[in-house]
């Protein structure tokens, strides 16, 4: 992918949450095979295959420093050894969170075409802890030109002296974005302004990672009504791209529909080959005009039979002879004696 480092002397930029958008953005990536949808109802059930959330909240703390963050709940996961067998980057660069968001996903799942860049990525970060891992992440060029080509242009963060931005620690956008993915059984949020991956535990047999999650984001948005009257989020599922199964079901409707048509070439071959052997058999077909009459009437001579000019009609009567004839001339003399009634 070419990049233009020029264009990234204005730094990473902010994105609309905007499952296109993020679907294009992945598609930037290299990523194939996955697209972004939007939930808008907690309690309707999910359909298919998910591979991660990306949740979007409104940010209510002054400072999020890494360092200041408390382990209320004892969901954070602090062994080194766990934390650097996944994929949790800290976000090291202003307003990349969306990125970290994705990639969060994406890289924890083995069954996704990640495409060269993200591939490279991966292994060259397999085994650095996250603070390593977010670095990598600012400093891969063909990431940032591809974020930022799908941002809104906004005043430069780099700049912009009523932000307090440093190059280790900052203030967080208005907006924050955060990843929820099942990981070994165990379903962990993972948001880069954390100092550690949090791991929410396993879900219920009778239950699908999903429907946990939405138990927790459900949570977690209840107490921030009642702690701060309102509430601003933004649900987006990453699933499996849709156009694949459509493209899958008209190409198996276009393999049918080729079946049927050389099924049906097939059928008229065999008819005609049929009708060429049968011809010789076929015997000639005789027409036969006949006058007979419709409303006969006879006079007082039974010998003598009389027909009234109204009466008369020519019919038409196609016969199959024999090859001597005698079935047509049966056929005549039989017509001879017979009436229509009308």
């Amino acid at each position: 992918m070419p990049v233009e480092l020029q264009n990234l002397l204005q730094g990473w930029l902010e994105l609309e949450s905007d499952p296109g958008l993020f679907t294009l953005l992945l598609e930037d990536f290299g990523v194939s095979g996955v697209q972004l949808e939007e939930i808008y109802d907690l309690q309707q059930s999910l359909d298919g295959q998910v591979y991660g959330f990306v949740f979007l909240f409104r940010c209510v703390e002054e400072r999020r420093g890494r360092k200041k963050n408390v382990d209320q709940k004892g969901i954070f996961i602090k062994d080194d050894v766990a934390i650097n067998s996944i994929f949790f980057a800290h976000q090291m660069i202003p307003n990349s969170c969306a990125t970290h968001a994705l990639l969060s996903i994406l890289m924890n799942c083995s069954n996704i075409h990640l495409g060269e860049t993200l591939e490279r990525l991966k292994e060259q970060t397999q085994g650095m802890n996250p603070e390593n891992k977010g670095w990598a992440i600012g400093n891969t060029p063909e990431l940032a030109r591809a974020h930022n080509s799908h941002a809104t242009p906004i005043s430069n963060p780099l700049t912009d002296k009523t932000q307090d931005v440093t190059t280790e620690r900052f203030t967080s956008e208005a907006y924050h974005f955060v990843s929820y993915v099942p990981i070994n059984g165990h379903l962990y949020e993972l948001d880069g302004l954390k100092p550690y991956p949090m791991d929410h535990g396993p879900w219920a047999e009778n239950e699908n990672w999903t429907e946990k999650c939405i138990k927790v984001i459900s949570d977690r948005l209840a107490k921030a009504y009642s702690e701060h009257g309102d509430i601003h989020f933004n649900l987006m599922a990453v699933i499996p791209d849709k156009r694949l199964a459509i493209f899958h079901k008209l190409n198996v409707l276009k393999t049918n529909r080729q079946l049927v048509l050389e099924l049906l070439e097939k059928t008229r071959l065999d008819i005609e080959k049929l009708q060429k052997e049968n011809i010789s058999d076929q015997l000639p077909i005789k027409c036969i005009k006949k006058k007979i009459s419709l409303i006969p009437s006879t006079s007082k001579d039974n010998n003598k039979e009389k027909m009234s000019p109204e009466s008369n009609n020519i019919v038409d009567i196609c016969v199959q002879s024999s090859s001597d004839g005698s079935e047509g001339e049966k056929i005549q003399r039989d017509m001879k004696s017979t009436h229509l009634l009308h």
